[in-house]
């Protein structure tokens, strides 16, 4: 039977000495190579391409405008801050940054799809999924109703809108306009200029509503030899009907007089 014998102290200390010294050794070199990749040029972001939606920015002037708000290198660079930097150029929604070693980002762009204005001017819009989004109505040759609502509502607005605009194909004046009131009132605006006041209610009840006035505002306006576009102003919210007024229709005023078909 053999009895290993322990080492001596001083070989253990030695050993210890060694080991010590060459954990030091690796972390110095892991530091110097982290230093080196941090600092050398190689890696600093040189190349970045764009792709995706860029019909109102292109990608020239994407690089330009967001390159100088990006810090870092390829390791270093906060791949969060890069997409909030390329979503705050106007009409992006979405950006997918993604590194590509060493020195390169591929960026993808989602912009937003407009379905709306949105308030009185024209420096903002509502997109298809009901979001705000800042951008001038000159960026756009679409025609686009204007929506108007409080803060945060947009989305509901947008909803009745699509709820609501359908129902006037019978009168042949399109929507282009709709309104949410501070105290939860609709009014809507025709493309003759119309305003129709809708009241409160719920949606399918205010669709309706509006069903029965396209319906039957054209045969209202025709008893007076007037077509649907001299439409000036309606007001759905009698319970047992809506008022009417026309253009050139002068009973008690010079351009317009009132009138109530009953539903």
């Amino acid at each position: 039977m053999s009895t290993t014998l322990p080492l001596p102290l001083d070989v253990r200390l030695m050993n210890l000495t060694t080991s010590l010294l060459a954990t030091v050794l690796l972390l110095g070199c892991m530091a110097a190579g982290l230093w080196w990749a941090l600092r050398n040029p190689a890696f600093a972001i040189g190349h970045i391409t764009v792709e995706g939606d860029t019909a109102h920015n292109s990608a020239a002037s994407l690089r330009v405008n967001v390159a100088p708000r990006l810090s870092g290198n390829f390791f270093t660079l906060d791949l969060d801050d890069a997409r909030a930097a390329f979503q705050s150029a106007p009409w992006v929604r979405e950006a997918v940054v993604q590194r590509v070693f060493p020195n390169q980002l591929n960026v993808t762009l989602r912009e937003h799809v407009p379905a709306a204005l949105w308030g009185e001017e024209d420096m903002h819009m509502v997109n298809v999924q009901g979001e705000v989004f800042e951008a001038a109505a000159d960026d756009t040759d679409e025609e686009l109703p204007r929506l108007l609502g409080p803060e945060g509502r947009a989305a509901e607005v947008l909803q009745m809108y699509r709820l609501l605009a359908p129902e006037l194909e019978p009168l042949g004046q399109p929507l282009v306009g709709l309104a949410l009131e501070a105290r939860g009132n609709w009014r809507a605006e025709l493309e003759s200029g119309a305003v129709i006041q809708l009241g409160q209610g719920q949606p399918e009840e205010l669709r309706a509503r509006l069903e029965q006035f396209a319906r039957t505002a054209g045969e209202v306006a025709a008893r007076h030899q007037r077509g649907p576009g001299s439409i000036a102003s309606a007001d759905l919210r009698h319970v047992s009907g809506y008022a009417l007024r026309l253009r050139g229709v002068t009973t008690g005023s010079p351009e317009q007089t009132g009138t109530r078909s009953t539903r």
